[in-house]
């Protein structure tokens, strides 16, 4: 609606996670360098945690995509309440490999083979499991049980875990010692900065396009930093909103008004 009016090519502010809008605030940078760490590294296991909306899928789609298909099996868990023999099944069908048995330690067998197929081939199975905090105690029991298949004395199957502040508590939880031992590399992903929010803004004003023109008031950016507690999702939400409002009134200038009427409406959701 309001793209061309502001010289955009694309909306600056879509809430679907894209790569292509991906601000590497320091702390973002280094949650990106912990995960090649683990991976490159052969850590195992990581685990990734962060609240609602701080750019933990977006960080991992980014990260997935750096991974060369030559050398890494890429399997993303969409749907974290499944159970073990589902999870097995789909880590065999992403293997290509028929699922002969029900049983859970066959299949386990099953992708120790393949496993140790694709070291020789020097491959490696990197396995994302997002929305994490989900599971349940004997879930991530049997993720520990596959961290455990090692093929040619190496790693072979690498496992990243993240979710939000819930998933932390869990780990903690006596009955998941084992695994939280296992755990060799972790990164908490906290709320931008004002500061950085504001880069974060000009970044993916850039990133659609903006060449000048258009720009945030500080009484705006002050408003909307405190409303959304510095949460990318929630900036996003806001500055679109915002936008519209700029629009509407005729202007390229985001006001305090504008924010505020775009912080009112996100509130009567």
């Amino acid at each position: 609606m309001y793209l061309k009016y502001f010289s955009l090519d694309r909306a600056p502010f879509c809430l679907p996670p894209n790569p292509d809008f991906l601000y590497l605030s320091p702390q973002h940078g280094a949650c990106l360098t912990h995960l090649r760490y683990g991976i490159e590294q052969q850590k195992g296991i990581i685990v990734i945690t962060g609240e609602v909306g701080c750019g933990k899928t977006l960080l991992l789609q980014t990260f997935l995509q750096e991974l060369e298909d030559s050398k890494y099996q890429k399997i993303v868990l969409k749907n974290p309440c499944i159970g073990a023999i589902d999870l097995y099944a789909e880590i065999l069908r992403n293997l290509a490999l028929a699922v002969k048995s029900r049983s859970p330690l066959e299949m386990l067998e099953c992708i120790r083979k393949a496993l140790s197929r694709l070291s020789e081939e020097q491959r490696e199975i990197v396995l994302v499991i997002d929305e994490a905090q989900n599971l349940s105690v004997e879930m991530l029991e049997q993720i520990r049980l596959l961290s455990n298949i090692e093929s040619s004395n190496h790693q072979s199957i690498q496992i990243v875990i993240a979710g939000q502040p819930e998933l932390r508590h869990l780990l903690r939880t006596h009955g998941l010692r084992q695994l939280r031992q296992r755990v060799a590399v972790y990164y908490n992903l906290y709320p931008l900065r004002y500061l950085e929010m504001i880069k974060y803004i000009q970044y993916r004003l850039a990133a659609a396009g903006h060449t000048g023109g258009l720009k945030f008031t500080m009484p705006a950016l002050v408003s909307i930093y405190r409303a959304s507690k510095g949460i990318p999702r929630l900036i996003n939400a806001l500055c679109d909103r915002a936008l519209i409002s700029t629009y509407v009134r005729g202007s390229h200038t985001v006001s305090y008004r504008d924010a505020r009427r775009a912080i009112r409406d996100l509130r009567r959701l």
